[in-house]
């Protein structure tokens, strides 16, 4: 089979697979809360920038970044984009005890489409689930995230591929596997071989 519907099979057999990450809907309709070292507003452009141990939440959600450019838009919609060795997003579930955890050198959140996105060594974790590429599109509409490998690789190295870690759904019964089974989340861009 040719690389390009490899490619196409494995990001359809993702979005299959992905596990739901259902976002805490009252989230949406709370104020966004920003603390940081420093700020600089620029009012008419409507662009204010963080720095210095950023921390931005709405409601149960959370990014955190060395950086946060945050623009708004003539209807009141606003653009975050936080930047950081590893910038970090964390979003509770709607009706569950449990996060959906992202990880990206710039993670983007946009309120007028309701969407997260991860990019350069993004990872995706919902309990033992995970997913890593290097752009993630996390729809917190639609409750699905889709992961791919495009990204900028010098010319001699292989492209980077999309890894996933999907753990079967426990018998009825049966207790969850313990964590020291799962994948640990690292900063690093090598992963186990798939072989």
């Amino acid at each position: 089979m040719c690389p390009a519907k490899n490619k196409f099979l494995l990001a359809s057999l993702l979005l299959l697979c992905a596990p739901a990450c259902f976002a805490e809907r009252a989230d949406r309709d709370k104020p966004l809360h920003l603390e940081a070292d420093q700020m600089l507003v620029d009012d008419a452009q409507q662009i204010s920038t963080f720095t210095g141990n950023v921390k931005l939440t709405q409601g149960t959600m959370v990014i955190r970044g060395d950086k946060i450019v945050v623009v708004q838009d003539k209807e009141g919609f606003k653009h975050g984009t936080a930047y950081g060795n590893t910038a970090s997003f964390r979003q509770k579930r709607e009706g569950l005890d449990e996060y959906v955890d992202g990880y990206g050198e710039r993670i983007e959140y946009d309120t007028r489409a309701e969407t997260v996105d991860f990019y350069v060594r993004a990872r995706l974790k919902r309990e033992l689930d995970e997913v890593r590429g290097e752009h993630i599109t996390y729809s917190q509409k639609t409750e699905i995230f889709h992961v791919n490998s495009s990204g900028v690789n010098p010319e001699n190295e292989p492209p980077k591929r999309v890894r996933a870690i999907l753990q079967p759904k426990p018998k009825q019964g049966a207790t969850p596997p313990s964590a020291p089974d799962t994948l640990p989340i690292k900063s690093s861009e090598t992963l186990p071989s798939a072989d």
